[in-house]
């Protein structure tokens, strides 16, 4: 520095000017001088997920090796940032900070809500912004390293082709996110081709596909594109397999490029048609290198074909032709706020030059076309074999797929093979998996052992030739892992300790187990369900004979009833016809009677509705109409209540006051519940994040009274408490088939499978699980089922309980209320009857001025004589009083007729009749008096 200073003339000009101003002068220059010598270095941002640190190792490998390769005249410095994933608001705080460190290039996260905001603040700020992510759409000034879509629905559409599937297939997407590529591949088929079924696996229920894939099953198509992310492949795989899906009948072509970083190694064995394609191949000398360098090991492809994913190799490629691009061009970076209006103005710049220039990666030729669009690309097409994955062929943008399928590998028969082989199977007793047989002999060895796991293992060392040995868990414990110790115990300690080689029982295949072991393909699909008693009848209703109709019905049928005798009563006032002459022998009488008075329309109306008819004939049109009409409405309506009669009082109702979990949950009907310590079903619970599972968990968590040590104490706690217990599908069926009491309540709550258990990295695995499946498609396992859960042992006890239950006799409960009606109705009738029969008597002793007990008494003995069905007159009128009374009567009666309209008999006073006609009747009803 000094001497610069003195080659610039400094000391002459120091003699010309003040001290002060010298020192501000030098500390100017010195200031100058280090930012000339900062602004050599090249700073260069990554912002990547905090669950991906590899990222931004993989980041700094590629800044190192730029460095390197530019022999000293580029010196990039990396920006490295973590967030959350997908956390949009912390990538845009992060990056704004970092934009002040005079960034010439960006490189964004993954995950999409994130990356698109970075990308908006880069575009803001004019800064280039390198995606290494799938984006069907690319905008100044990003560039984006990722194939694009379209070409990939081509490739996909090639290897469709290639294949020979021409009649039908199904893409299997996971979200609204990948229908770009799937809507590209439908437009290149338009109208013709084959038929394609679409169906999307990701439906947010916590990870669980096996309902759609039970779907697609049950469809019958046996081809297969699946369109996902590498968050959610590896369990879509797996349930594919629990389900039956992953057989050597169906076909599989995903279209992620990361699917040679996910462990296919239970699939290989199974012949399972799985074709991919992949940008990064693992047989570059490069990659391997790079991936040994990455994961500090010499082996890093030991469980996967190729470590690295497509992201990682495009951040190292994005370095490397980032750093080619400042080869040939040097822009000053400057520093950017997130607060103003700046912009870096040699963005577009940069990122033009970038995509001008093609150069060779781990990812193969990186270059763009005419619309910054990476669309000249090779892609590998690999397929699963029993060796693991293997190329067949390669797929260009000009040429489409061209196959170079190796010659097979020829597996040595003796690498794979049992036979003649000896192992130690480890069981517990648990019904009806493993049991011993119930003998008065003394049994040693297997023959001591039965049960549906125990025979699992005859028929496997049957078909694959190998012997076995049978050692009992004591302590009956399956294996649970404990925090605490990072152990295992139980029938898993014993397997990972080599004491025994293989266990079998209702042991549930977790995730957690299979750290510590591997299991065989499912050999039995279940869930977890809620053991419960059977609903309790409900004890006949009193009015149970009213059930037929609801009770809008009856009220409908209460205004009918009286609807129509009002009708009646109205429609026989008005019809002429309905009056009728009281003296058949008088052809011209005074007065005229209806038979329908109020008092008999109702008697009329309720005689039809009993079925019973009355001594009420209507004559005239109109009422015989509504007569008809009544009657064929009771008609319909007595018929439909007898039909419906008999399966109401013979059906009784079943009563439960739980239906599903959510009952439980809330404690409907104060029921606690509880489940095994220890055992997959409280760990389910304990691990769920549904919200009424988690209720349920913390439940059991804070009353461990209620928890049981074994599943056969909890069954009993159902029979004797009020309590339900959670347990396996399974075990419910087989108790269920022998205890009739109890029965499962709802639906499962999940769906999981048991499996065989045995040492990690057991090389006969596959094998088994070969086995066990062919055992499933022949049919053996589904005829062991029913061997030991509905014929030994005590099964299809409750089938048959069912089968012999005939028609119930009716109870007095069924038809009490008909009793009570008929009770009530007669009480009534007789107080009616005894009231009536005390009044006649006082009226009758009142007008003969007798004692009212005297004639109490002398009616009383007539009544209770019980005999006869005449009695004499005891009071005989006189004719005078007679006549006298009669005359008082008619005269009332015509008096009465004028002043009322209510009164059933009509006037004839009015009508001009002669007075010697009138004389003529008068002494005509003298003589027939």
């Amino acid at each position: 520095m000094a001497h610069q200073l003195r080659q610039h003339g400094l000391p002459h000009f120091r003699a010309s000017i003040p001290r002060c101003l010298r020192l501000a002068f030098a500390l100017l220059i010195t200031l100058n001088c280090l930012q000339i010598a900062n602004s050599q270095k090249t700073n260069v941002g990554l912002i990547y997920e905090s669950t991906k640190p590899e990222m931004e190792k993989i980041f700094q490998m590629a800044i190192a090796q730029a460095n390197e390769d530019s022999g000293g005249e580029l010196e990039l410095h990396g920006i490295a940032v973590a967030i959350e994933p997908g956390n949009a608001f912390e990538t845009s705080k992060k990056l704004c900070k970092m934009l002040r460190q005079n960034l010439v290039a960006v490189f964004g996260p993954t995950t999409d809500l994130a990356a698109k905001h970075a990308m908006s603040i880069c575009d803001a700020k004019e800064l280039p912004f390198i995606d290494t992510r799938w984006d069907f759409g690319v905008q100044m000034p990003t560039v984006n390293l990722y194939p694009h879509a379209s070409q990939l629905a081509l490739a996909l559409k090639d290897l469709v082709v290639a294949l020979e599937w021409s009649d039908t297939f199904t893409i299997i997407y996971e979200t609204g996110e990948f229908l770009p590529t799937v809507n590209e591949l439908l437009q290149m088929y338009g109208t013709a081709g084959p038929t394609i079924t679409l169906r999307r696996y990701e439906l947010d229920l916590n990870g669980d596909y096996r309902n759609v894939l039970r779907r697609i099953k049950n469809s019958g198509d046996y081809s297969f594109v699946v369109v996902g992310s590498m968050a959610t492949l590896p369990e879509f795989f797996k349930q594919a397999q629990q389900v039956g899906l992953m057989t050597s009948d169906y076909r599989y072509i995903v279209g992620n490029l990361d699917l040679q970083t996910i462990d296919l190694e239970p699939f290989q064995h199974g012949d399972t048609n799985i074709t991919g394609m992949r940008l990064v191949s693992p047989e570059m000398e490069n990659v391997q290198n790079l991936a040994k360098a990455l994961y500090e090991t010499d082996d890093p492809f030991q469980n996967v074909s190729c470590p690295l994913t497509t992201n990682m190799a495009l951040v190292y490629d994005g370095v490397q032709l980032l750093a080619e691009t400042f080869k040939h061009v040097m822009f000053r970076a400057v520093p950017l706020n997130c607060n103003d209006a700046s912009s870096w103005d040699k963005g577009y710049t940069l990122v033009n030059y970038m995509k001008s220039l093609s150069l060779n990666g781990l990812t193969g030729e990186v270059k763009f076309d005419y619309e910054g669009l990476r669309s000249d690309f090779t892609l590998d097409v690999i397929e699963l074999s029993m060796s693991g994955m293997q190329k067949i062929g390669e797929w260009k943008t000009e040429d489409g797929f061209i196959a170079n399928r190796p010659p097979p590998k020829i597996v040595e028969q003796d690498q794979r093979s049992l036979v003649n082989k000896s192992f130690v199977v480890i069981t517990a007793i648990s019904e009806p998996y493993g049991m011993l047989k119930e003998t008065a002999a003394k049994l040693e060895g297997n023959d001591q052992f039965e049960g549906f796991g125990i025979e699992l293992i005859e028929e496997l060392g049957k078909k694959l030739g190998f012997s076995f040995t049978f050692r009992l868990q004591e302590d009956n414990k399956y294996g649970s892992f404990n925090p605490k110790t990072g152990k295992f115990d139980g029938m898993m300690l014993e397997i990972i300790e080599g004491r025994a080689d293989m266990g079998i029982t209702d042991l549930t295949m977790t995730s957690i187990r299979e750290e510590g072991v591997d299991f065989t393909i499912p050999f039995m699909n279940l869930g977890i369900a809620i053991l419960f008693r059977k609903p309790m009848k409900e004890p006949p209703k009193l009015f149970s004979f009213m059930s037929p109709f609801s009770g809008t019905v009856w009220m409908w049928l209460g205004i009918a009833y009286l609807s129509v005798s009002l009708t009646l009563f109205i429609l026989g006032r008005i019809s002429p016809t309905e009056w009728d002459n009281p003296y058949p022998c008088i052809e011209e009488p005074t007065e005229l009677e209806n038979q329908f008075s109020f008092p008999n329309c109702l008697w009329f109306s309720t005689g039809a509705l009993l079925q019973q008819g009355s001594e009420l004939a209507p004559k005239a049109y109109s009422t015989r109409t509504v007569a008809s009409i009544w009657w064929f409405f009771t008609l319909i309506l007595v018929s439909s209540y007898t039909a419906n009669l008999a399966a109401f009082l013979t059906i009784e109702s079943l009563s439960s006051p739980i239906e599903n979990a959510e009952d439980l949950a809330a404690n409907k009907g104060g029921v606690k519940y509880g489940a095994k310590v220890g055992g997959s079903t409280f760990t389910f619970f304990q691990d769920a994040k549904y919200p009424t599972y988690q209720k349920m968990y913390e439940f059991m968590r804070d009353n461990p009274e209620y928890m049981t040590s074994t599943n056969a104490e909890g069954v009993d706690r159902v029979e004797n408490d009020n309590y339900a217990f959670l347990m396996e599908s399974t075990t419910i069926e087989y108790i269920t088939e022998r205890r009739c009491s109890l029965t499962q309540v709802g639906s499962l709550l999940d769906e999981k499978g048991y499996g065989i258990a045995m040492r990690k990295n057991w090389p006969y695995r596959d094998i088994l699980s070969q086995a066990v499946l062919e055992l499933q498609e022949q049919g053996v396992l589904t005829k062991m089922k029913t061997k030991w859960w509905k014929e030994k042992r005590g099964g299809g006890a409750c089938s048959q309980e069912g089968e012999n239950d005939g028609a119930e006799e009716l109870g007095i409960a069924n038809l009490g209320g008909v009793y009570f009606v008929l009770f009530v109705g007669s009480i009534f009738a007789s107080i009616y009857g005894f009231v009536e029969w005390i009044c006649h008597v006082y009226g009758t002793a009142r007008r003969n001025k007798v004692s009212f007990k005297t004639e109490l008494i002398e009616e009383f003995r007539f009544v209770m004589q019980c005999s006869g069905n005449t009695r004499p007159v005891k009071y005989p009128k006189n004719s005078s009083r007679s006549r006298s009374r009669s005359s008082r009567s008619r005269s009332h009666s015509r008096s009465h007729s004028r002043s009322s309209s209510k009164s059933s008999t009509l006037s004839v006073d009015s009508l001009p009749l002669d007075e010697s006609k009138l004389h003529h009747i008068s002494e005509h009803t003298k003589h027939a008096k």
